[in-house]
């Protein structure tokens, strides 16, 4: 019905943005890794790996002990101490039959980790390093393992003779992380403490690449395809381009610790991610999920201690955290409810209930189609609904129709009907001549609504007209004085706040100037 001149015009309420964004796909596929089985290996937790052929069980490194656990049931089903000392780095071969460790003594060990009997599960002993070995990798071909020493070198081993191939130098400083291109199994990537991230030609023994980090390198990992690397160093996560030379390509500075550990979440299952995603954990205790594309942080995920080692399934089903306290967190994906790498369930079939007048749908059917262009319009006169406070306002009963307005306890009805007040000079009439009973629910609103940001100047000003008109009337009533004296701190401090926010971006609007017209420095 169209509105008539003369008629009442009900009291428009205004609509604020949500405080929050709404959760997209993406959140809610990460927030599926639920029931998290929590385990304690007895250390630190330096490294966790995956088994990468079915079913998937993973090899925990924490201090002197190497533990594997089913992936099935994420029970521990092995456990040893296989250099009675601190062990580095125990990773699986591509066949899931081998595993490598590194120790603090210098040795390389290769193990069998499913042998009976434990004097039976060491393999292969190679020994040249001088220092502990904190990254060692099985090569594709599985006849080779390079390894990365705090000695400053790396090393390639032949396992069937267990002789050193090849010594690789070029770095100043302990090397502690390294990869394997997915492109090229003679393209190997090892990043060190002495800034920078090596990349190297096992067939020339030559370094064909030097990238500056710019901090001590912790993580390296390649992401699919083989044409972009990234890098973990400081509070920086680094993306390169093998393809252009090492050209820089961005920077994640998403952490407020160092990076630890990088990881990278495969495309698997109808369930998954629509592409493969990058994962970070950090000493600031928090796990992140990158998208490839534009290089953005997707999810983010709180743990209980600083992370130290993160690892995702290579069916993307669980997701595995090692932390500083000892603590391991493995969790398992909702959409996978059998045991984990299993064929996927079969979809369930829809029941679709009958259109019949034995159902509400039946009724409301074609309520939701738009007209067309042809379609004609008949209105038809009828009564306006109005709220009470719409009703009380249209007689001119300010007084009651602010007390409706409160007793919806919805802050933007208030607000609203105290601003059509003020522009119909009724305000003076709405807030003064109450009594104690009628002037407690305005006051109590007022209290609990004054710091809301969308509302804290309107609420500010009332106050301070209700403190000037009850300010003779102190000490007739004490729980009207408690609420004024309560409703005068709260505004006091709103007030100060509000200054101290004003003074605080009058402070950083220049160095936010400066720092948005810098223009990058291009990389070499």
């Amino acid at each position: 019905m169209e509105d008539q001149p003369g008629q009442y015009q009900k009291t428009i309420i205004k609509q604020y943005p949500a405080r929050s964004l709404n959760e997209t796909a993406e959140s809610r596929y990460w927030r599926r890794f639920r029931a998290p089985v929590l385990a304690h290996p007895g250390g630190a937790i330096s490294c966790i790996d995956f088994s990468p052929v079915y079913p998937y069980n993973y090899a925990v490194t924490a201090l002197t002990n190497v533990l594997i656990y089913d992936a099935h049931n994420r029970k521990q089903i092995k456990s040893w101490s296989p250099l009675k000392e601190k062990t580095y780095s125990g990773t699986f071969r591509s066949d899931g039959r081998l595993l490598v460790v590194g120790g603090e003594n210098g040795r390389v060990q290769v193990f069998d980790p499913y042998a009976g009997n434990k004097d039976e599960r060491l393999v292969r002993q190679l020994k040249g390093h001088e220092r502990p070995v904190h990254t060692t990798r099985f090569a594709p071909s599985k006849f080779h393992v390079l390894s990365g020493s705090d000695d400053a070198t790396v090393r390639w081993w032949d396992i069937t003779t267990e002789e050193q191939l090849y010594r690789l130098d070029g770095h100043t400083d302990y090397v502690r992380s390294s990869a394997c291109s997915p492109s090229s199994s003679d393209t190997w990537a090892t990043g060190s403490y002495d800034h920078t991230c090596r990349i190297w030609d096992i067939r020339s023994q030559e370094c064909t690449m030097t990238l500056d980090h710019g901090a001590p390198v912790e993580a390296t990992v390649f992401l699919p395809g083989g044409s972009l690397l990234a890098t973990a160093g400081g509070t920086e996560i680094r993306i390169w381009s093998m393809l252009a030379g090492g050209r820089l390509l961005a920077r994640l500075a998403n952490h407020q610790k160092t990076v630890t550990s990088l990881a990278v979440a495969p495309l698997a299952g109808p369930a998954a991610t629509s592409a493969p995603r990058l994962i970070s954990g950090s000493l600031d205790a928090h796990v992140k999920v990158y998208e490839l594309d534009a290089f953005k942080v997707t999810h983010v995920s709180k743990y209980p201690s600083p992370v130290l080692s993160v690892a995702i399934s290579p069916n993307a089903a669980l997701l595995a955290v090692g932390m500083e306290n000892g603590q391991l967190s493995v969790r398992k994906h909702s959409h996978n409810k059998g045991p984990v790498g299993g064929a996927p369930a079969k979809p369930k079939k829809v029941w679709h209930q009958r259109l019949t007048a034995a159902s509400y749908r039946y009724f409301v059917r074609g309520t939701t189609e738009k007209p067309s262009k042809d379609d004609v319009k008949i209105s038809q006169p009828g009564m306006r609904r109005l709220a009470p406070y719409d009703h009380m306002l249209r007689h001119f009963q300010y007084r009651a129709a602010l007390d409706a307005a409160v007793a919806t306890e919805q802050v933007e009805v208030v607000a609203n009907l105290l601003e059509e007040l003020a522009a119909r000079s009724g305000l003076s009439a709405a807030l003064g001549g109450r009594d104690a009973q009628s002037l407690l629910p305005l006051l109590m609103h007022l209290v609990k609504h004054l710091s809301d940001p969308r509302h804290s100047d309107l609420f500010i000003g009332i106050t301070n007209r209700i403190l000037d008109i009850y300010a003779p009337a102190l000490g007739v009533s004490e729980d009207v004085d408690a609420k004024l004296r309560l409703l005068r701190e709260r505004a006091m401090l709103e007030a100060k706040l509000q200054t101290s926010l004003v003074k605080l971006q009058g402070t950083l609007e220049p160095i936010l100037h400066a720092a948005l017209s810098q223009q990058p420095v291009a990389e070499e």
